[in-house]
């Protein structure tokens, strides 16, 4: 019997990628909470300063993480930047759409949102950005 090792891979990958998020998930969640509980912004500006300092977080460990990438940094960044880019704009769509629209409480807006742009980000990462 023939095994695949290629779903195994993807995989590891995806799991490495989940333990990224969650590292970039503290540091979004922790500044949109910090700035929406203490009052400095509303919850979408707030979550899009977050989803940036998550990003920052984001690249730096799955360059190195996830994807194992040689692609050269001056490569890399602007695609990930690109693919961040979409991201911000998911993030804005949904979270404008869960909170302001349909009134939505925040962190579960937040958790819904998550979820969609991480699959967005994993694929687009995997097929282009670390390619």
């Amino acid at each position: 019997m023939t095994t695949f090792p290629y779903p195994r891979r993807l995989a590891r990958q995806f799991a490495s990628f989940f333990g990224v998020g969650l590292a970039a998930a503290v540091a979004h969640y922790g500044l949109l909470v910090m700035l929406v509980e203490g009052g400095f912004a509303s919850p979408v500006p707030a979550t899009l300063a977050g989803y940036i300092a998550g990003g920052l977080v984001s690249y730096a460990l799955n360059r190195t993480h996830t994807y194992r990438s040689s692609r050269p940094h001056r490569e890399a960044t602007w695609r990930f930047a690109l693919v961040a880019l979409v991201g911000f704009l998911l993030t804005w769509l949904f979270m404008h759409a869960f909170v302001e629209w349909l009134g939505a409480p925040y962190i579960p807006a937040q958790l819904v949102t998550t979820g969609i742009v991480m699959l967005w980000s994993f694929v687009a990462h995997k097929a282009w950005t670390f390619a």
